[in-house]
Parts: structure tokens; sequence; C-alpha cells
């Protein structure tokens, strides 16, 4: 596997998440960046010299162009807003309107903005506080999000899952009248609740992974109790839990990272123990399949490297690691789509990718020469 950046570009904030919208050809070449600053003291002289939670933190959503045919990239838009700890692309509600990014921020709250593809720029439909706060308390952080489409509610509607810094998990409810609400939340982690997640086979059921190492499965059908709703618990990870992976092509495989560098898949029907774990040298903070070929794994590998790892029956092994970035690994996707090389063999491909590091806030657009069968 052989990696060459195409593009280098300074985010000036520290950037954390990116994300390639996937919803069809159309719309391949978009891709957003969130980042993330704390607001140093003598820029915010008016806030407590205490302590650092409770200082500001602002960021930027970038809206980004990548022409797979001639190589070029294009900065769209740059949002001012929140620092935003993740962000996920939704499906458009219909052929008139354009996808969804939702993104969730330092603040707590929850934002969902259109693509506006004649346009080329992103513009807000819906936002939302987790949790209504008195002035000068510190607001939770809302940390990550998943998402799945619910077609049994009305004309159908987005449920959101959020998790949060005080260890809190929330659903929400997202409709196609711009309409979001909150339907329900729960106290999962004892300390930061970094990563939740939808079981892409089961809608009625979520997983949380937290600070404490703890990694919960709850049904969404059985109230409002958190003891009634905790399916199971599993302790096998020697950190926090930092992401989730409901695998969209194999049923009842479930893969995790943590901060004790190891990737696991498990077998949601028997938790005791993995089915096989692969050590990659680095707390893992994203798991990305690519869209095409779900068996190829983009694993951000916060103080190591962005690693991509073959599933493969069960088993993991890894494939190759992009060195380019100097600081914490944090964003990591797929562009959706795969190109036959230019190379003789049959099997050679070309496949794209954006990454993002922390504190030299850097955003790297790169090309990955591959072969696999078909």
């Amino acid at each position: 596997m052989q990696f060459t950046t195409l593009h280098n570009v300074d985010t000036e904030y520290s950037a954390d998440s990116v994300e390639w919208c996937t919803q069809d050809e159309k719309h391949d070449k978009y891709f957003a960046c969130g980042t993330y600053q704390l607001v140093e003291a003598e820029e915010n002289s008016a806030a407590p010299a205490s302590a650092e939670v409770q200082r500001p933190r602002k960021g930027r959503i970038y809206l980004f162009a990548f022409d797979r045919e001639n190589g070029t990239l294009k900065q769209l838009q740059c949002i001012e807003t929140a620092a935003i700890l993740d962000m996920k692309w939704l499906p458009a509600w219909s052929c008139n309107t354009g996808p969804l990014l939702a993104t969730v921020n330092a603040l707590g709250d929850v934002g969902i903005y259109e693509l506006l593809d004649s346009e080329r720029r992103l513009q807000q439909r819906a936002q939302l506080a987790l949790e209504e706060t008195p002035l000068n308390v510190s607001k939770a952080l809302a940390l990550s999000l998943d998402w799945k489409y619910f077609d049994d509610v009305g004309a159908g509607a987005v449920q959101l899952l959020v998790s949060d810094s005080l260890g809190n998990i929330h659903q929400l409810q997202y409709t196609a009248q711009d309409e979001l609400k909150k339907l329900h939340t729960w106290h999962a982690h004892e300390f930061e609740a970094w990563t939740c997640a939808f079981d892409r086979w089961n809608p009625q059921r979520v997983f949380s992974g937290g600070d404490d190492s703890l990694l919960h499965a709850y049904d969404l059908r059985t109230g409002t109790e958190e003891q009634s709703q905790r399916i199971w618990t599993n302790r096998a990870h020697g950190a926090g839990v930092t992401c989730l992976l409901s695998h969209p092509k194999n049923e009842h495989q479930l893969l995790t990272g943590s901060y004790d560098e190891l990737l696991r898949v498990f077998d949601t029907r028997a938790m005791k123990r993995s089915l096989t774990e692969l050590n990659l040298n680095g707390g893992i903070w994203r798991l990305k399949p690519h869209p095409q070929r779900t068996d190829i794994i983009l694993t951000a590998c916060m103080y190591k490297n962005f690693s991509v790892v073959h599933l493969k029956e069960g088993a993991l092994s890894l494939l190759g690691s992009y060195e380019e970035h100097s600081s914490i690994c944090y964003g990591a996707d797929w562009a959706p789509n795969i190109d036959k090389s230019e190379l003789s063999d049959d099997h050679s491909h070309s496949l794209h990718m954006a990454t993002c590091s922390f504190y030299d806030h850097k955003l790297c657009v790169s090309k990955v020469d591959t072969k696999f069968e078909s």
C-alpha cells in the first residue's frame, strides 16, 4: 500500500474531524473538516482565571471540494462556531434537498446544516442545546454522534445519538420539517462518554464507550430507567473506550478502539471476550470502513499515525500506515470512490482519503494505491 499526499492545508485551529459526503455521485466531491481551539487567557480577559474547563472553545466548519479527475482541492466555506468535536453526514430528505451535516460542539449543541449544491455552501437548518445550564456554569461538551434513519415515524425521521463529557447519552430526533428535539437522556458512564453508536442490525440497540473503560449496550424500547435499559456491560478494555463501529456488512460484528491501543472485534451475541485483536501502537480515535470496500478500515491512531487495516473472516491485518502527521491524529475518512489504477495489474486500485491532526492544525488529502481482489 502506497500513500501519496496531494494536499496539505493549514486549518489554523486544531483539526479533529473529517467527514466525506457519500450521498451520491453528485455530492461525492464534498467533505467537511471540524476544528477546535481553546481560547487563551489574553483572548478572554473577561473570563474567570479558574479551571481550564471554563475557558471558551472556538471552532470552525470548513467545506471543501476535491476533484478526483485533476486532483484539485478548493475551500468553499468557513463557518465560525463553537469548537467542533464530531460531525456526520445525513442523507437528503428528497431529490429536491441537499445532504445534511450534523455537528456537535463544546457548548453541548447539536447543529444541522444542509449542503446547497447550487451555491456550494452549507446553510444551518436546526440547532438544539442538549441541556439548559445557568450562566457561569460550565456546559458539558458534546463529544460524538451517530445517526440512523427510521421510516416508521410518519414520513420518516433521523434519530441521532450523542454522547457528552459528563457521561450522558442523548437520543434525539430530526424530521424533514427541521424539527430537532430530544427524546431521552440517560447517564451511562462515570467519566466522559467518548463514543456512542447505533447497532446497524438492530435499530433499537445502541452502544456507548467511556473513559471508565466500559462498553455498554442499551435497548431503547425498555423504559427510561438506566438499569432496565442496559443489556450488557463489557469490561475487556484496558483503558477508555474511544470509538465504535457496528459493521455495515457483517451482522453481529462490533469493532472497538481504545486508549489501550488495541483494535478489537466482538460478536455482539457473545461479549465476554473479543474474537480478535490488533495492536496499532496508538490510542485509536476513529474507525472508518471504506464505503465500497467495508473490509478496508481507516483508523486514526492518536499518538502514532493513520493506519489502514484489513478485516477478513474475523481476522485483522495491517495493510499500511500514513506517517505524514506529527501531532495527535484525530480525524479521518475515505472518499467514497475506488478508481482503477493506471498500473497494469488488474487488482491495482487508487483510493483517496482525508486526514487531520490536532496541534499542528494540519489537513491532508492523499491518494492510496493498493491491491485487492475484486
